[in-house]
């Protein structure tokens, strides 16, 4: 069996400005812009060669292909992120920080959500955040593997409430929302379940984005009781 040498953008040396003016940040904060208005299926070199006035042939210089113009666009959007030195304001402050920013950012760039475990997390923005929330629970007390671990606890968390909350808001775009009538509609669904019937009117449909950031809330301060309570045992 052969084995297939993996190809990334960090593995090699970025190549000097081919000319005046150009640069790789600036391709890369065009593309970001192309995609926040367009979303992944809208990102071809051709459009982003005529969004900077170039052709799409000249962006090769820069990128070898599309793999690694999203690979760098993928590590400036974890630049956005906030993850707070836990030394200065203590490990559970710190990750929830982190664990909000993030949510924060992908809510920002839907696009990204298609990325998550599509993409490696090799550019020096995510590496960073890795760290510093690596750094986070050591100085909560974990060791070993059990580190990377609660990282994982926290970050599948992120993933999973936010990537949900992405869909949403991708097929609610356009559409004039209306909270008495999808309540109407959830409750001639649910008829034949009364717990769930009951849920509808306790819900608050009126503002769905309140309702997840408490959800969300609730959610995360779970998961840092719960990694907090396996440290005391």
């Amino acid at each position: 069996m052969t084995s297939k040498q993996y190809n990334s953008v960090w593995f090699r040396e970025q190549r000097k400005p081919a000319s005046p003016g150009r640069n790789r940040a600036e391709i890369v904060a065009a593309a970001i812009q192309l995609l926040d208005d367009e979303g992944l299926a809208g990102l071809s070199m051709r459009k982003l060669g005529a969004k900077l006035s170039a052709g799409a042939t000249s962006l090769y210089w820069y990128v070898a292909n599309k793999d690694e113009l999203l690979e760098l666009v993928y590590d400036e959007i974890w630049g956005e992120m906030t993850a707070p030195d836990p030394e200065e304001v203590g490990w559970r402050d710190a990750a929830s920080v982190m664990a909000h920013s993030m949510r924060q950012v992908i809510l920002r760039h839907r696009w990204s959500a298609d990325l998550l475990g599509r993409l490696p997390a090799l550019g020096p923005n995510a590496l960073m955040v890795a760290d510093q929330t690596r750094k986070t629970f050591k100085l909560a007390g974990f060791t070993g593997a059990d580190i990377d671990y609660a990282n994982a606890a926290l970050t599948a968390f992120v993933f999973g409430m936010t990537i949900p909350e992405v869909a949403w808001d991708t097929a609610m775009a356009g559409y004039d929302y209306d909270g008495d009538e999808l309540r109407q509609t959830v409750a001639k669904a649910a008829a034949d379940y009364p717990d769930l019937s009951e849920a509808i009117y306790t819900t608050n449909y009126e503002d769905p984005r309140a309702m997840r950031e408490l959800c969300f809330d609730f959610g995360l301060v779970s998961v840092l009781d719960g990694l907090e309570r396996r440290l005391a045992t």
